[in-house]
């Protein structure tokens, strides 16, 4: 195969038509082929979220299943290297279910069909993919201006160290990342994350997916059950530089003792959607918080946030971007990605060409730019008002 072959890969984000909707009967063949013939997969396996990183003829694919239903997980990974006209060498794994399904991914790729499972650390994979990111995919990474709630897109620049990597999935990590290769220290974290979103909202509302609770917290008006500033001092208070809007109790006008009023009547008259819109605000400020405390205790100007729990969802973006702004006074800039959620298996999708680099006596960027070309990615959005780009030394800003 012309080692040129896929410079127009592109990713296509959940196709809606899955091309393995059916169970399909298993036609690989043993047949060696070069190295520049072989597919590639991927997988970051979350405690709440498997995203999974596939190459397919031109084109990668990007999909997410439910961690808790793993078996649709291991019968879709099946029925995509029984296709004859895939060829993969081996699987890179990396996520806490890595090691926790490390025995079903065994059985089912080495046991069953000879392909050997490779692990990559978690956290390796998370800089790697956004390395890379960074670094090789133009109108991937983008500031937001929480004013205007316009984002610009960032031309690919080489990467700047040091910086700090916030990955929000069902926890939070805060990961200082200093040069490749290994070269970063896990400086925090919170059990305060995507997990605990979903959670209290499942009991609170009748959401049954994530993407339903962000689409009715858009409804909301968390005014109805946060107290602000204002609704105690009833203006702004200057002199600590709080505006009149900042929320100053999480839920705050809730709890209301009135006379003839129980607890119970009181929670049915709030608004399902006001709870959501408040408990995305509650969790969204507080790791915006402590991520601006970690980045000034480690003196890191540029923060990432990366995650299945921002989804490019502008609300979550756009409040992540002002508690930045707001506690470091304009001197940090939090840069999101328009595919937040797959850093980690973009990493672990990453080291399969490494590998394979390596056993072909070849340089890692060799084989990343002449094979695995992703720079072409897919042109979905996030849904509100962007600038094109940014220039480089604005990247930094």
């Amino acid at each position: 195969m012309d080692p040129h072959h896929r410079s127009n890969l592109k990713i296509a984000l959940n196709e809606p038509d899955k091309p393995f909707s059916t169970v399909v009967p298993c036609n690989r063949t043993a047949q060696p082929r070069s190295n520049y013939d072989r597919d590639y997969i991927g997988l970051d396996i979350g405690g709440t979220l498997t995203k999974v990183v596939y190459t397919m003829g031109s084109a990668v694919f990007l999909e997410k299943f439910a961690t808790e239903s793993i078996e649709e997980v291991l019968s879709f990974l099946e029925q995509l290297i029984c296709r004859k006209e895939l060829n993969f060498a081996h699987v890179v794994t990396t996520g806490g279910g890595s090691q926790k399904f490390n025995k079903s991914l065994s059985k089912l790729f080495t046991e069953k069909h000879g392909i050997p499972v490779l692990k990559k650390d978690e956290m390796e994979s998370l800089i790697l993919g956004l390395d890379f990111f960074i670094r090789d995919v133009d109108k991937e990474v983008f500031v937001m201006d929480h004013v205007t709630e316009k984002i610009r897109f960032l031309d690919k620049v080489s990467v700047k160290y040091p910086y700090m990597l916030v990955n929000i999935g069902s926890g939070v990590s805060i990961l200082r990342v200093d040069g490749p290769g290994g070269q970063y220290k896990r400086v925090g974290g919170s059990s305060l994350g995507g997990g605990t979103l979903w959670g209290l909202l499942s009991l609170i509302t009748n959401c049954g997916s994530y993407e339903s609770m962000l689409q009715l917290s858009e409804q909301g008006d968390n005014r109805n059950v946060d107290m602000l500033v204002g609704d105690i001092y009833g203006t702004d208070y200057n002199s600590i530089g709080l505006k009149s809007s900042t929320i100053a109790s999480s839920f705050g006008k809730v709890f209301k003792k009135e006379k003839n009023d129980t607890l119970r009547n009181n929670r049915d008259q709030v608004d399902q959607a006001d709870i959501a819109k408040s408990l995305i605000y509650a969790i969204s400020n507080n790791i915006g918080q402590i991520s601006y405390l970690h980045a000034n205790i480690n003196n890191v100007t540029n923060i990432y946030f990366g995650g299945s729990y921002i989804s490019a969802h502008k609300f979550i973006i756009k409040t992540l971007s002002y508690a930045i702004n707001f506690w470091s006074k304009g001197d940090m800039k939090a840069h999101f990605l328009k595919h937040d959620g797959y850093i980690g298996a973009i990493g672990s999708f990453l080291t399969t060409a490494e590998h394979e680099s390596a056993s072909d006596n070849r340089s890692d960027a060799d084989t990343i730019s002449q094979k695995l070309d992703l720079t072409n990615l897919s042109e979905t959005k996030p849904e509100f008002d962007y600038v094109e780009s940014l220039s480089d030394d604005s990247s930094n800003a």
